[in-house]
């Protein structure tokens, strides 16, 4: 009798529904072995290589994203005709209608934020101004006006100027300028001048003249000329081109003891009218007269001191009936008739006290000033240098540093370098010229 054999195979069921109603998501079903009718425990009955799967990936519809982009109103058109165009402001917001960041929604479209609006074409007019007076009082001028081509705005009553280039405008533009014919001008009258005459001196300072007449187009004196127009007659010159010392160690070895006074020397190829102190002495020194005056030349440690040092004067104005206390032990008012000059180095030293007087207080330097009035910026001590007339200025690349406590400074100087001032201050705090003892000099 033959023993039958039983037959292995795989069986599956159907697949159940996909794990996500929207998305990716998974399908699966289940897969045995049976052997005949039944099922096999074990599946060592059927081939592992011909087994089918038990699961598949699977997508449903896309699913709604929880951040959208929220639209707001449009803006008003940038023009009322001619292509303007408009926008609007876009949000990123998630479902509660909150704004996120503009990234949330990098998967969404975005909404157009600028549009065009009112293309359709201008309605433009010519526009013209009033006439202006006569260019001049007398003979052949002109008058003139403003044209431009203007937009018609229906809600406005005014037409505005300029909006539209000129070119726009239909039709030729109105004249813009229209002559005018006055009373035929009287003959012209100019001054006429010589040429300058010699210096009247060899050598230092002195004066050179010039003949100056007005006359008419016909070469005829008149007294018609304008007196705003005169040119000068009279004018300084200076002759250097002399035998002049360098210094007044010089003056001394060419004329022997002298008394103190002005002497010219030749500084830097210039005749200069210079002070010699000490000619009875073996070392003459040399200085600078302030021809201005010791009002425009001074030094001032402003003594008050504010009994609250956190406010300043209204409008930072300077007033000595504050509520304050005069008990600074650095404050001084230092005047200057003449400045000792260092020839070798072209510096004043501004430590020199010969021709200096103070006033009240310590000896403050040349070119310094100071306070201890208050920590809000508002400085109190001045400084006052002026050189004008004595052939020197102060070196361009001169300038001033801050010392102390809240220390501010304010300097000023001339165009040419002639002057200086300043007002320095703090709690405590001074300025000073930033090349220490000295303030270099140069001629003119």
């Amino acid at each position: 009798m033959k023993k039958s054999v039983k037959t292995f195979e795989t069986t599956y069921l159907s697949c159940f529904q996909c794990s996500a109603t929207c998305g990716d998501g998974v399908q699966r079903r289940e897969v045995f072995c049976r052997g005949g009718d039944r099922r096999s425990p074990h599946e060592s009955g059927c081939s592992q290589r011909s087994r089918p799967t038990s699961s598949q990936s699977c997508r449903g519809a896309d699913c709604p994203s929880r951040y959208r982009w929220r639209e707001g109103e449009w803006q008003t058109c940038s023009k009322s005709c001619g292509v303007g165009h408009r926008q609007r402001a876009l949000q990123c917001v998630d479902h509660n209608q909150q704004e996120v960041h503009e990234m949330y929604c990098v998967n969404q479209i975005r909404p157009p934020e600028i549009e065009s609006c009112n293309t359709h074409a201008c309605e433009l007019i010519w526009i013209t101004g009033e006439w202006t007076q006569c260019s001049a009082s007398c003979g052949q001028s002109y008058r003139q006006r403003l044209v431009s081509c203007s937009e018609v705005h229906a809600e406005n009553d005014n037409y505005e100027y300029g909006h539209q280039s000129l070119s726009n405008c239909p039709g030729t533009p109105p004249e813009s300028y229209m002559p005018c014919n006055l009373e035929p001008c009287q003959p012209p009258q100019e001054w006429r001048v010589g040429i300058w005459g010699l210096c009247s001196v060899s050598c230092g300072d002195g004066v050179m003249e010039r003949t100056r007449q007005c006359v008419s187009a016909d070469a005829q004196e008149s007294y018609r000329c304008s007196q705003e127009a005169m040119p000068e007659a009279r004018k300084t010159c200076r002759n250097p081109n002399c035998h002049l010392p360098s210094s007044c160690q010089g003056v001394q070895s060419t004329n022997g003891p002298l008394p103190d006074s002005e002497h010219f020397l030749n500084i830097q190829g210039k005749a200069l009218k210079v002070y010699c102190a000490g000619m009875q002495t073996e070392t003459p020194q040399e200085y600078i007269t302030l021809t201005t005056g010791v009002g425009e030349n001074f030094s001032e440690i402003f003594g008050f001191r504010l009994n609250d040092p956190t406010q300043c004067p209204p409008n930072d104005s300077r007033r000595e009936d504050c509520d304050c206390r005069r008990d600074y032990t650095a404050a001084g008012f230092t005047t200057f008739s003449k400045v000792r000059l260092d020839l070798s180095k072209m510096n004043l030293i501004t430590t020199d006290w010969q021709f200096a007087v103070t006033r009240e207080g310590k000896n403050v330097p040349f070119a310094t000033a100071g306070d201890c009035y208050s920590a809000a910026r508002c400085p109190q001590g001045r400084f006052r240098i002026n050189l004008s007339g004595t052939g020197f200025r102060v070196a361009q690349e001169t300038s001033w540093i801050s010392q102390g406590n809240y220390a501010v400074t304010d300097i000023r100087k001339s165009q040419d370098g002639s002057s200086v001032s300043g007002m320095c201050g703090g709690y405590c705090g001074k300025c000073t010229p930033s090349s220490g003892s000295s303030l270099p000099v140069t001629v003119e």
